[in-house]
């Protein structure tokens, strides 16, 4: 009998060691990080990622940041080790896709793509949305910036900013200009523009960018804010006289093109953008480790020298604090133009 005691001691002393060994190891990791300040966020990002990430872009698929992205994806793929997998969620002026990425576990697995639209003019023009823009989202990384054009039909028979203004105060209100929609970044830039130069235009809602620029193409409306992607082709057949660029410094796309500020209208300046995004709550690490693959993507020379002369967008890049500042200006800056405009919320 006393063997047989002395034998499960034995074995009993055996399996605690073994299972102690087991959860030393376990708690190394842990133990190491706490002992080196590393917090748990940190941790997870050390094992991030594991599996593939989805990008979700509230727009439809050939839009100038859906191309975008598909450039990119490759390269941020590469340098996650994962593949990067782009999903398409367009509706409701961008709300669809950017609920989606709010609800979404916030583990790094699923981010999306955001611009002014949902995260700063949503929040002025809808009394009520089904997401914060600050409280809800993990600023990421500002992609690009996109300059955006003041465009005239030629028949309007102006060749600079300076004439379109002296043209607009000869004859107020009788001048129409279109745009994507009430309240859309096309609408609010000519808003800008009406207030900083004291002119009276007509605006002409369409549903959509596309119909806008039809509607402009044909000659009435004739004025527009577009973007180079929608507007070069028909700045460079004629169709379409390009007076400005509504960006504070000349765009690289289109040199030769003053801006609005310097062609007439001190003050004036009107930029697009768009970045990634995380659900609230993501891991500071894992953010940073998101931001660092897409600075990687974007510093490459062939991947500017596409965004530039494809969708005529600048590289921009940058930490997920300067993301975060510029997302609470443009907060601000189209809650006042919004008010200003007289734009009621629906």
């Amino acid at each position: 009998m006393g063997s047989t005691e002395a034998w499960m001691r034995t074995v009993c002393r055996k399996q605690h060691a073994i299972v102690e060994g087991q959860l030393r190891a376990f708690l190394a990791p842990f133990v190491a990080a706490l002992l080196l300040g590393a917090s748990p966020g940190t941790l997870q990002a050390q094992s991030y990622p594991n599996a593939p990430v989805k990008i979700v872009i509230p727009y439809p698929a050939g839009a100038g940041v859906d191309l975008a992205l598909r450039l990119l994806a490759p390269e941020v793929s590469k340098s996650l080790g994962q593949p990067v997998v782009v999903d398409n969620r367009p509706g409701a002026g961008a709300i669809v896709g950017m609920e989606y990425v709010a609800k979404a576990s916030p583990d790094g697995y699923t981010v999306g793509i955001a611009d002014a639209g949902p995260l700063a003019i949503n929040p002025a023009t809808y009394r009520k949305l089904p997401y914060d823009p600050v409280k809800d989202f993990a600023p990421v990384v500002l992609i690009a910036t996109l300059p955006t054009f003041l465009a005239v039909h030629p028949n309007l028979g102006v060749d600079s900013v300076k004439d379109f203004i002296a043209l607009a105060k000869q004859k107020p209100g009788a001048i129409s200009y279109a745009s994507g929609g009430k309240g859309t970044s096309s609408h609010l830039a000519m808003e800008l523009l009406k207030s900083k130069a004291g002119v009276d235009l007509l605006h002409v809602p369409y549903k959509g960018t596309a119909p806008a620029l039809a509607g402009v193409l044909s000659g009435d409306p004739s004025v527009l804010f577009g973007n180079m992607l929608s507007t070069k082709p028909y700045m460079e057949s004629g169709r379409l006289r390009v007076l400005a660029v509504a960006t504070p410094v000349r765009s690289q796309a289109a040199p030769q093109i003053p801006t609005v500020a310097e062609a007439g209208v001190p003050g004036f300046e009107y930029t697009n953008w768009f970045g990634v995004v995380a659900p609230a709550s993501t891991p500071p690490a894992v953010v940073e480790r998101l931001a660092q693959a897409f600075r990687q993507a974007l510093e490459q020379p062939e991947i500017r020298r596409r965004l530039l002369t494809e969708g005529g967008m600048e590289a921009a890049g940058g930490t997920p604090a300067a993301f975060a500042d510029l997302i609470r200006k443009e907060i601000t800056m189209y809650a006042d133009l919004v008010k200003q405009s007289g734009i009621q919320p629906e």
